[in-house]
């Protein structure tokens, strides 16, 4: 019965749910966005928004949102200078408080993502996954996973794409709301913002 249940929530309920609580945010929240746009312009300049291709669904590709949180800065050969540099002291606010993940609401909005799910990642790791990790792109990626209440940036990538497959495999209403809760929780203790030896997450490598 309870795989009943739950197979009619991912399959029916979950994106119903998103619609609504997507834009709902987005209506409450427009002048926390509005504000952290003009101090994005402000103080890291042109472009507000940060644009990547990443695998969705099915492994599709779509255009992800993010505020800006680094500068453009380049050495001489015009490569961009380490995350640790461009990161700057207002990009690290808007990441500890997740500030900088507020546009993703649009991409829920627009059926790309999901409030709960793997997060997206590059485009070049797709080449790189075995079979396993690859059960990642079966749901929707999430603004917020099970990975991410489990360490966020402060566990190895082993252990996040065992998370991942398990939130697949265990997708429900219960967990959904259980993972938002802890998001929230982790948001405000600024937990596993960053990993132990890199100012963000270190490249995925393959296996």
């Amino acid at each position: 019965m309870g795989h009943f249940v739950n197979g009619i929530y991912r399959r029916y309920i979950k994106r119903s749910l998103d619609f609504i609580l997507s834009l709902t945010s987005l209506v409450v929240l427009s002048p926390v966005l509005l504000t952290v746009a003009i101090m994005v312009r402000k103080k890291l300049g042109h472009p507000i928004l940060f644009k990547q291709k990443r695998p969705g669904l099915n492994g599709q590709i779509f255009i992800m949102y993010k505020f800006r949180t680094m500068t453009d800065e380049k050495d001489k050969n015009d490569d961009f200078l380490p995350d640790e540099v461009r990161l700057t002291k207002f990009g690290k606010f808007l990441r500890a408080s997740s500030l900088d993940e507020l546009p993703g609401l649009f991409n829920i909005l627009n059926g790309d993502m999901s409030l709960v799910g793997p997060r997206p990642l590059l485009v070049q790791y797709l080449k790189l996954y075995n079979e396993h990790q690859q059960r990642r792109h079966e749901v929707r990626p999430g603004l917020t996973g099970l990975a991410q209440v489990s360490g966020r940036n402060g566990i190895s990538w082993d252990e996040k794409f065992k998370l991942d497959v398990k939130y697949v495999d265990n997708v429900s209403f219960f967990s959904d709301v259980k993972i938002i809760f802890l998001t929230f929780k982790k948001v405000i203790n600024k937990e596993g913002i960053n990993s132990d030896t890199a100012a963000t997450m270190e490249p995925f490598k393959g296996n």
